[in-house]
């Protein structure tokens, strides 16, 4: 079997990978949002924030049977690297997942890396090749899905309002597009609150976030051809940033939205500003785009405060999944 990694410039190669990541996502979770080769170049030239992963197709006799990606940074866990594996639903049980994830344990290695993380759905066959290849279960987390049309928007303007008591010494600014240079430096100070989310067992540093973090993050929101909703808080008597929440719009899929990150800094928690920048942002996109129709969003399991909010504000359960961690 022929396993070789590819870049965001090879045309041939992105619509193979696509193809590939559709059918397992039409087999495994049919829910998912359809992978374009648009979407994967920019995936593999900007990664999330800057930097990207190392994709990899995997072929059989010249057919595609499966892919990889290797993910490492060099801000923070630099003894981490995050592998990804797919196996085309009709040649699983042939032993190409094994081919495949040897390949990207020996790129870990030579990057220097001493612990991998591997991802799955919830399955029994996710959860056997994980056991089987010595990674440990570390960490659960739930992707959630908004139906606009079903939210009753009565309850959200009344429970917004009982918030806004509890957070009289706050504003709310809306921020669209990319952050002027002169505000990125407060805005990576506010990302950072993320660290406190649940991690569970997984063993990671805090993530390091920098001014140019953020420009890349939202350089790659651009390269997806996305539109960027940022809604933060201000806390008025000190002028600094209390929290945010972001919401990105696809061009390509209009009536589509996904929910990122949302943070707020512990000295600034207790005064409901999750749920107020929320409720905010539901309006915000309702009217800037009307069109959209679902908002995704992830939680880990364990964060039981934030799916409360999400779930008050109709989100539902679409699927769970796994990660996983070994040493190297």
């Amino acid at each position: 079997m022929d396993i070789a990694p590819f870049g965001p410039d090879d045309a041939a190669e992105l619509e193979a990978w696509a193809d590939l990541a559709n059918a397992v996502a039409r087999h495994d979770a049919p829910w998912q949002r359809p992978v374009t080769a648009k979407l994967a170049a920019a995936q593999f030239r900007h990664g999330w924030d800057g930097e990207p992963s190392t994709p990899y197709l995997a072929r059989r006799d010249g057919r595609v049977v499966g892919a990889g990606t290797v993910a490492t940074s060099e801000r923070d866990n630099l003894h981490l690297a995050w592998l990804g594996v797919q196996v085309h639903p009709e040649h699983r049980r042939h032993g190409h997942g094994s081919a495949i994830l040897e390949v990207l344990l020996d790129e870990a290695g030579r990057r220097g890396r001493t612990s991998v993380g591997i991802g799955g759905w919830e399955a029994d066959a996710a959860a056997a090749f994980a056991k089987r290849h010595g990674f440990e279960r570390k960490l659960a987390a739930i992707n959630r899905r908004q139906f606009l049309a079903d939210v009753d928007w009565a309850e959200l303007d009344r429970r917004y309002d009982e918030a806004v008591a509890h957070a009289t010494d706050y504003e709310l600014e809306r921020w669209r597009g990319a952050t002027p240079a002169e505000r990125l430096d407060e805005l990576a100070e506010m990302a950072s609150a993320i660290n406190d989310a649940p991690h569970d067992d997984l063993d990671i540093e805090d993530e390091v976030f920098t001014a140019e973090r953020m420009a890349a993050y939202e350089t790659a929101v651009a390269g997806r051809d996305e539109r960027l909703y940022r809604m933060v808080a201000r806390h008025v008597p000190s002028a600094s940033l209390a929290a945010q929440t972001v919401v990105v719009v696809s061009a390509d899929e209009p009536t589509w939205g996904e929910q990122h990150d949302t943070s707020v800094m512990r000295v600034h928690r207790g005064h409901r500003l999750g749920l107020l920048l929320k409720v905010a942002t539901m309006r915000w996109i309702r009217e800037a785009e009307p069109q959209v129709e679902t908002v995704d969003t992830w939680n880990a399991e364990s964060n039981d405060h934030m799916i409360g909010v999400n779930e008050l504000l109709g989100y539902r359960v679409m699927g769970r999944e796994y990660s996983y961690q070994r040493a190297l």
